[in-house]
């Protein structure tokens, strides 16, 4: 049986766990409202370039094999997963609306030619 810590967290969970930490410091934190959304998506970005910083300064293979690295480069991943669910719940979007439409997306771009569609692009 897995333990609690090793259980992956379902988007429900995360969105949970993203309220229960904007309770906790909603009197300093900007609202739970749609045009605080922009700036989550922001600061999700600003996260993303830590990673990146991570991955150009260390490089894939200490990434893999750096167990501190690694966990540093997971953290920042974190960090750009928490905003963007802290953008969902800021715009309003429920777990059930979110995983329909990433899986409408699944299945359309698994029928895309990405390659022929690229070609055409350029």
């Amino acid at each position: 049986m897995k333990r609690e810590e090793d259980k992956s967290l379902s988007i429900t969970e995360m969105m949970e766990m993203s309220y229960e930490l904007w309770n906790k410091n909603k009197e300093k934190w900007s609202p739970m409202e749609p045009e605080y959304g922009k700036n989550f998506i922001l600061y999700m970005i600003e996260e993303l370039g830590e990673a990146i910083a991570i991955i150009k300064k260390k490089k894939e293979e200490e990434i893999m094999n750096n167990e501190k690295v690694r966990e540093r480069f997971i953290e920042e991943m974190g960090d750009v997963l928490m905003y963007f669910i802290d953008t969902l719940n800021r715009y309003h979007i429920s777990p059930e609306e979110f995983s329909r439409v990433y899986k409408e997306k699944f299945y359309k771009n698994m029928k895309r030619d990405f390659t022929k569609q690229y070609k055409e692009y350029i």
